[in-house]
């Protein structure tokens, strides 16, 4: 008999339950956060640092931990001192060691490859590396870029805390980042902010290729944390803290960080080739503003002017002229130069981009092959770079009417350096190499073939534009 009530008075209990459920349902409109993610979130690290950049788009906020990221990320941002050529890195006798900066780095690869800003490894010889858990490693510099303010460095030992690099076109304005840096060696500090912009230039980098689209946070980052990482709420890097806005010396509300996006092919570049390999355009550009605007005929003030056009380069043969307005680039929306530079800055020479400009009032599209400063669309090494400077000059490939008026193939001499090799030869700027050693120079990538494999007296045949007859230079190549 008691049995049997039990059973009865749990029915009841259940049934009740579902019932008061389904009423809630009913009467109560349901809330809930969605999150749309090619990727499960996580907070380990991640092997594929330089794979193709995965999609994240969010279509809400989601609940954030920062506890959680952090853990994650510390072990991976290390504290970076470059020492001075002719110090030791050691204390000697009367004399204090002398360090040209300190900064912070982020270890982007379980095999040891650390990046972090230029300005903060600039002038060293040598580069100490202190992990979180204290060990100490002297690291090698693969390369580095001014004019993203980049650098990398590696360090010789294996299953090394990292944290993966994430998509940093997908960050949002408002969205939580946490900012994550190892100054002056007091172990990993981390501080909260949301994004405040993206695509800002604050005109700190110098060069005439310099790219500045930054993620403008308002996380504190002072001068220690430079190279330090700025990572989302799910344990990624979105961009590497490089600078701040202050009158006082420290934080004042304004911190910078170079895009993962952009740092990702940058550090690529110099692992695989030992400097960055430029994708460009071929076009002088600057911002539309109101009046422009209003003179096209524009739906909006955005875009990108053309003010001038280089021969023969990717934007010259796809047909783009001056005063046409650049919208979009691979489907990407183009609204200021910095967001276009931010996308060029993630090509090479020789990858074809879609754009899209206004001209005369109307849409129109292209397609466009990116080249390099030497009119190529051939990567150049690094090797192959220091090559030439170590010769004395610089080389380009003939413009599409220099090979029609001059009805015959070579490469042409930019600039001469002084006290080099060539300077020593007497030869003038725009002086057309035709061939090497009797061989014929077809472009620059014949040119820089035949001066690698040239040893001892290298003779360079060629023309100028403007005289009669040919012209012969020796120079010893050791």
């Amino acid at each position: 008999m008691i049995t049997r009530q039990i059973l009865i008075t749990v029915l009841c209990s259940l049934f009740s339950a579902v019932v008061a459920v389904f009423l809630y349902q009913w009467w109560v409109p349901q809330q809930q956060i969605i999150i749309r993610d090619t990727t499960e979130a996580r907070y380990a690290s991640q092997q594929d640092w330089l794979s193709e950049i995965r999609p994240r788009t969010f279509l809400s906020s989601s609940p954030t931990s920062f506890s959680e990221a952090a853990e994650a990320v510390t072990p991976g941002v290390v504290f970076i001192r470059a020492y001075q050529a002719g110090s030791s890195g050691f204390l000697r006798r009367n004399r204090p060691q002398v360090t040209t900066s300190t900064g912070s780095g982020v270890i982007i690869s379980e095999d040891g490859y650390i990046v972090t800003n230029n300005h903060v490894v600039e002038g060293g010889q040598r580069f100490e590396v202190i992990l979180s858990d204290k060990r100490e490693y002297i690291a090698e510099l693969v390369g580095s870029d001014s004019s993203t303010d980049l650098a990398l460095l590696k360090i010789d030992d294996e299953n090394l805390p990292n944290v993966g690099l994430g998509n940093s076109d997908s960050l949002r304005i408002g969205e939580w980042v946490l900012a994550v840096g190892n100054p002056f060696n007091l172990e990993s500090t981390v501080t909260a902010g949301i994004v405040s912009a993206k695509g800002r230039n604050i005109d700190i980098l110098d060069g005439q290729d310099r790219i500045e689209s930054f993620i403008q946070t308002d996380a504190v980052v002072n001068p220690g944390n430079s190279g330090g990482a700025l990572v989302n709420t799910n344990g990624e890097l979105v961009g590497i803290n490089t600078a701040i806005i202050t009158r006082s010396g420290g934080y004042e509300g304004y911190s910078f960080a170079v895009p993962a996006n952009l740092v990702r092919k940058i550090v690529k570049d110099l692992r695989d080739y030992g400097q960055v390999q430029r994708g460009l355009l071929g076009a002088y550009i600057t911002d539309v503003t109101a009046a422009l605007a209003a003179e096209k005929d524009l739906p909006e003030v955005a875009g990108v002017l053309i003010t001038r056009i280089t021969e023969d380069s990717g934007a010259d043969n796809a047909g783009l002229e001056e005063g046409d307005v650049i919208t979009s680039i691979n489907n990407k929306v183009v609204r200021t130069v910095p967001a276009l530079q931010e996308i060029l800055g993630q090509l090479r020479p020789g990858d074809q981009v879609s754009l899209t400009y206004i001209r005369d009032g109307r849409n129109k599209e292209a397609k466009i092959v990116l080249k390099n400063k030497h009119n190529s669309t051939s990567p150049l090494a690094l090797e192959e770079e220091q090559l030439l400077h170590q010769l004395g000059f610089e080389l380009r490939n003939l413009s599409r009417s220099e090979r029609k008026r001059l009805d015959q193939t070579g490469v042409k001499v930019m600039s001469i350096f002084r006290g080099s090799e060539i300077e020593s030869t007497n030869m003038e700027p725009g002086f057309i190499i035709t061939s090497i050693d009797d061989r014929t120079v077809r472009d620059l990538d014949d040119a820089l073939r035949l001066l690698k494999r040239s040893k001892g007296q290298t003779i360079l045949r060629g023309v100028y534009e403007n005289y009669e007859g040919e012209y012969f230079y020796a120079f010893e190549k050791p």
